[in-house]
């Protein structure tokens, strides 16, 4: 298994960190809590594998993670009652990962929490720019399906 000595999260994922508060840990991957929740019942899940970022993950790490977060959605659901429920994968600095070690955040939300909204009211694209965005993804997914 590849680990980073210089990332946090392989830290914990190799029990190096006493201040965890680990949540769930299987051969694949371990949850635990942030050091600054954003909101009672924030839990991280990542890959024990070191991972940097989305376009780094493969097919079976997916499947694994995808799995652990559902599962710890529903127990977080089950054990805070939470009004909504964020679920959040961030990657690189402009999208503000800050540990490059990849991560989903499952966030529980309440109507009046210290989160607030994580989307902008509206933004100013034109449909212009959005079809041309949208032609060119739409274009690499056809691209895929070939290959």
């Amino acid at each position: 298994m590849r680990y980073d000595a210089d990332c946090p999260f392989c830290e914990i994922v190799q029990r190096r960190d006493p201040d965890t508060r680990e949540i769930f840990r299987n051969e694949h991957v371990v949850a635990f809590f942030p050091l600054e929740p954003a909101t009672l019942g924030h839990t991280l899940v990542i890959p024990r594998e070191h991972i940097p970022d989305i376009w780094s993950l493969g097919e079976d790490a997916a499947s694994h993670l995808a799995r652990a977060t559902l599962g710890l959605s529903r127990a977080i659901r089950r054990a805070t009652e939470p009004e909504g429920l964020n679920v959040i994968q961030s990657n690189g600095t402009a999208a503000t990962q800050s540990v490059f070690h990849l991560h989903v955040h499952i966030v529980p939300r309440w109507a009046n929490d210290d989160l607030g909204r994580i989307w902008p009211p509206e933004t100013s694209y034109s449909e212009n720019q959005k079809d041309e965005v949208w032609e060119r993804i739409r274009n690499e997914c056809q691209e895929a399906s070939r290959e």
